[in-house]
């Protein structure tokens, strides 16, 4: 069996597989096809790939003859792909149901690994966390390059310097690496999630927990936030404004899955932030959690930096794509027989999850559930 690494577009600098993942994919007999430079811009040259054991191939070789292709992004999935191709990645299908669809009629078997499972067992294949962790490590970096003061606090013969205030909106991968990664710079750390089962963890790393009573449950919500009613959105909304007007740096970081980004920071408490502070939004992709977030640009409102930026992962490739790889292998590992072949076992939980399309259909629920007409209002 052939798995096929395609290259990814730009600004995209990350790749599927690195050389050490490919040599344990040769160890499973299965042979690794990868497009000619591929993994360039996350320093990982062909002659890596070859002497891991892999092929250079172009592009149409590998989708006229790999059985699983590997493209992170969905809009790098060839429209030629045969039927049957198993396609693997991030393809976001609760905002892309249409092409998801489109899939399905093409006859393809679709992964998309932001759907895996988020249990214990698929820790070792959970790629939203392995680069949600470089997401938070990098957000903190950005906001101190771009701040225009000291971390941390300095006694001088000129006087002494405060430390800066870090206001962390979401205790999940990301925001965990983002207290560790602010508190290593010398920061003082204040931290807010609706999960109380955080406070622990956050305090541990030796932040300050700030706690609004009366959260919805999210202990099933496999690590993302979930919808809260009005009365605790008006809560927080105060216990925020109330925090973000003593902060010079704000990370945000809330998500909830297929939903657009819940809006935490309003416009009014951005114009209460001092001036120089910064806010870091790697939430972006999904509207982000203020509302005046762009993706992918850097603002400025009223002397506050607002940072848009949904791919900080990528901005770290050759981490990123080692631990990307690493998730993927041991995704393969369910599907892929000791002899090299192709095995989808449909009873394992864990694939059953990741598998978006199969058979000419899309076979995950919610998927179908946002593709069926809905009623008209009277």
């Amino acid at each position: 069996m052939i798995i096929g690494v395609l290259k990814e577009s730009s600004p995209e600098t990350r790749v599927s597989l690195v050389p050490e993942i490919v040599s344990a994919l040769i160890k499973l007999n299965i042979t690794v096809w990868v497009e000619s430079n591929a993994g360039a811009t996350a320093f990982f040259n062909d002659n890596a790939y070859v002497s891991a054991g892999a092929q250079i191939k172009d592009k149409e070789a590998i989708v006229n003859e790999a059985s699983i292709i590997l493209t992170i992004h969905a809009d790098n999935v060839p429209a030629n792909t045969k039927a049957e191709t198993v396609i693997m990645g991030v393809y976001q299908p609760l905002f892309n149901p249409e092409l998801m669809q489109t899939w399905a009629d093409k006859g393809h078997v679709v992964f998309s690994l932001d759907t895996i499972p988020r249990t214990t067992r698929a820790q070792a294949m959970d790629v939203l966390s392995s680069q949600a962790n470089i997401a938070g490590y990098k957000a903190v970096l950005i906001a101190a390059l771009q701040y225009s003061r000291y971390f941390p606090m300095f006694m001088t013969a000129a006087g002494s310097i405060a430390p800066a205030k870090v206001l962390i909106l979401g205790a999940g991968v990301a925001g965990l690496q983002a207290v560790a990664t602010a508190r290593r710079l010398g920061a003082v750390v204040e931290v807010f999630d609706t999960r109380p089962s955080v406070k622990e963890e956050v305090m541990s790393l030796g932040a300050k927990f700030v706690e609004v009573e009366g959260a919805a449950d999210a202990s099933k919500a496999g690590g993302y936030a979930v919808e809260q009613n009005e009365d605790f959105q008006r809560r927080q909304r105060e216990k925020i404004h109330e925090h973000i007007k003593k902060s010079d740096i704000v990370i945000t970081t809330a998500q909830i899955a297929g939903r657009k980004a819940p809006i935490l920071i309003k416009t009014e408490m951005i114009n209460d932030m001092r001036p120089g502070s910064v806010i870091v939004d790697i939430a972006a992709s999904t509207g982000g959690n203020t509302d005046l977030t762009q993706d992918n640009k850097t603002i400025l409102h009223n002397d506050v930096t607002i940072i848009g930026n949904s791919a900080l992962a990528s901005s770290m490739p050759s981490d990123a794509s080692k631990l990307y790889g690493k998730n993927v292998l041991n995704f393969l590992k369910l599907i892929i027989t000791k002899e090299g072949s192709l095995n989808l076992n449909f009873e394992d939980d864990i694939v059953k999850g990741t598998c978006i399309v199969n058979d000419g259909k899309i076979v995950n629920e919610r998927i179908q559930g946002l593709l069926k007409p809905q009623p008209i209002k009277a």
